[in-house]
């Protein structure tokens, strides 16, 4: 017993003095890349970008201190591509960019677009651009067809077939466990109700969906048919042909690929056009290190600042009520009404842009940020730039702007309003439970969950909506200098890409947020001044916290989940979360899934 009692002993405190080891390894890691991150790089001659094209990219870099132990990637920011490569385009010694593809980039099709014009814009430099993949998603093509030289492993696939976007639907999953969904909305085409009191689109919103990802399709093959001298209608005939069930030679001889080569001699051939000895190295920059090259401008003395603010995720009265659960990014309303007074207040910010890139969220908190952006552009221009998304809420806090920017293949629009409100009667009978109530007036018990609304609470629940959508009619109308009917000719929940808005007049410019900074620059009138990005960015430790909070759950979610069933939760999430959240929404469909 004794040999027994000190085995375990040893062994449990050799698993604890294991434990602290790998902690303190852990956090020495930690601060030893946080340290990296931060530390200026220098550029040698003869040097290349190498832009790796992996993980998902969102408007901003996000660090995730846990994603070695959870095998999540870090986000990617958009803002940080686009600087690297302006930064690769002024700096003397790149020589070029080097386009990796992976088969794992996650981007919706703005932030593409805005990458896309930002490689075109670099080769204006004269300086080259090489793209190689094992294999191609059709993302990652997009962005390669830039290249002067696209190449692919002999043994590889390329993606080619156009875009489908799908719907998930649980009305009767629902039905089988007992839980009903009273809906609540204005708009033919609000959509976002519908997984829940159906199993399959309805005529308008398959109607909406054809035109908006028709558009998108649209952008994207131009774009490819210019790169790459082929015709549109060629580029559908090779979408048709699936291409990535042919051999690699085929995609050379239809024209989507120049060359195909084992990555282990990409090395070389990167060597030889950058003018490299064979025997010499070649100094290759990833983005990690890429953000650090110092800016070729002199400090700005002034004191003139272009703000730029970025409001992404789901619109949320409070951190963390979210009808999306999990851990995307939000937009909290009372923390973005406290930054933009201060932006308002700060006689040194000139101008701001507000980078919004949302699905939308509660009608009350986009409401207030409404009236913070009306406040706002009353003392100094605001500029909207629009990303992946800016629709119903997303556009409700968008639509005052003194100018709305926006990529052709961003989704706005969608002004409409919903309520979603569950019940459980069917089920607190299955599992034997029952309610009952004693009330002094008629509406004291109202918002039970036990039971379905009774017709009078019904018809007060949807003026409400009626009443929300009139406001977000009236606040668009204003906005954009229209009537009420003009704007609901438009409205209805409509989604629309920017080159369908822009038509519409609901946006006023085709660009990314460069664009808007030029305008907003040009209507602060000021020559010198400085950017800056707001709201802060987290610090390490910070950002080390929730890492640890949210750690265990986009494990499972991403890792065990799958995406599919990682889809499904986030809908089930949402009807757990209905209790926390306001019941009124300004949002567009939950999940909009390009293939």
């Amino acid at each position: 017993m004794k040999d027994f009692l000190k085995f375990t002993f040893a062994t449990v405190l050799g698993i604890i003095v294991a434990g602290v080891l790998f902690f303190f390894l852990g956090i020495l890691t930690f601060f030893g890349s946080v340290a990296s991150s931060e530390s200026e790089t220098k550029v040698t001659k003869n040097s290349v970008f190498s832009l790796n094209l992996s993980g998902s990219i969102s408007d901003r870099s996000v660090d995730n201190p846990l994603a070695s132990i959870t095998g999540d990637e870090n986000s990617i920011g958009l803002n940080d591509i686009l600087s690297s490569i302006q930064k690769a385009k002024e700096n003397e010694n790149i020589k070029g960019i080097y386009l990796q593809s992976e088969g794992s980039l996650a981007a919706n099709y703005a932030s593409l677009k805005a990458i896309h014009d930002a490689l075109v814009d670099f080769k204006e430099s004269g300086k080259f651009i090489v793209a190689y993949a094992d294999n191609y998603i059709q993302s990652e093509y997009y962005l390669a067809s830039v290249a002067d030289k696209v190449m692919l492993n002999p043994r590889g696939m390329l993606q080619w077939s156009g875009i489908a976007s799908q719907n998930i639907f649980f009305k009767d999953l629902l039905e089988k466990v007992g839980v009903g969904i009273q809906v609540f909305k204005v708009g033919t085409y609000k959509s976002a109700v519908e997984p829940y009191i159906t199993m399959e689109m309805s005529e308008a919103n398959r109607e909406q969906v054809t035109a908006y990802t028709g558009s998108i399709w649209q952008t994207i093959i131009n774009d490819v048919a210019n790169n790459r001298n082929l015709s549109v209608e060629q580029l559908n005939e090779l979408a048709d042909r699936m291409m990535m069930t042919e051999p690699a030679e085929a995609n050379i001889e239809c024209g989507l690929i120049d060359t195909l080569i084992y990555k282990n001699n990409v090395r070389d051939y990167l060597k030889t056009i950058a003018g490299i000895d064979e025997d010499d190295d070649l100094n290759m920059i990833g983005l990690s290190a890429m953000k650090n090259v110092k800016k070729t401008q002199p400090k700005d003395p002034s004191g003139n600042i272009i703000a730029v603010y970025y409001a992404e995720g789901e619109i949320v009265d409070q951190a963390g009520s979210s009808a999306l659960g999990g851990s995307e990014a939000q937009i909290v309303g009372n923390e973005v009404i406290k930054d933009l007074r201060k932006l308002q207040n700060d006689d040194d910010v000139k101008a701001v842009v507000l980078r919004v890139n949302s699905p939308g969220g509660s009608a009350f908190a986009s409401e207030q940020i409404w009236h913070a952006v009306t406040e706002l552009k009353a003392k100094k221009p605001v500029i909207v730039s629009m990303g992946d998304y800016a629709a119903s809420g997303g556009y409700y806090i968008s639509c005052n702007a003194d100018t709305i920017v926006a990529e052709p293949t961003t989704l706005t629009g969608s002004i409409g309003i919903f309520g979603l409100v569950p019940y459980v009667e069917k089920l607190t009978k299955k599992i034997g439970v029952a309610a009952d109530v004693v009330k002094t007036n008629e509406f004291a018990d109202f918002g039970d969950l036990t039971r379905p609304m009774n017709s009078a609470e019904q018809q007060k629940m949807q003026a409400n909506v009626e009443r929300g959508y009139d406001l977000f009619l009236t606040r668009c109308a204003d906005g954009r200098g229209k009537t009420k009917e003009e704007i609901d000719q438009v409205g209805q929940g409509r989604v629309w890409t920017g080159s369908m808005a822009l038509d519409l007049g609901l946006v006023d410019v085709l660009g990314g947020i460069d664009t808007a900074l030029d305008i907003a620059i040009e209507k602060a009138g000021v020559e010198a001044y400085s950017i800056q990005n707001y709201p802060g960015e987290k610090s390490f430790i910070e950002t080390l916290m929730e890492s640890t909070s949210k750690g265990v759950d986009n494990y499972i979610r991403t890792r065990v989940m799958g995406k599919k069933l990682n889809e499904v939760s986030k809908h089930l999430y949402m009807l757990d979360e209905l209790d926390k959240v306001n019941p009124i929404q300004a949002r567009m469909p939950y999940i909009v899934d390009f293939n």
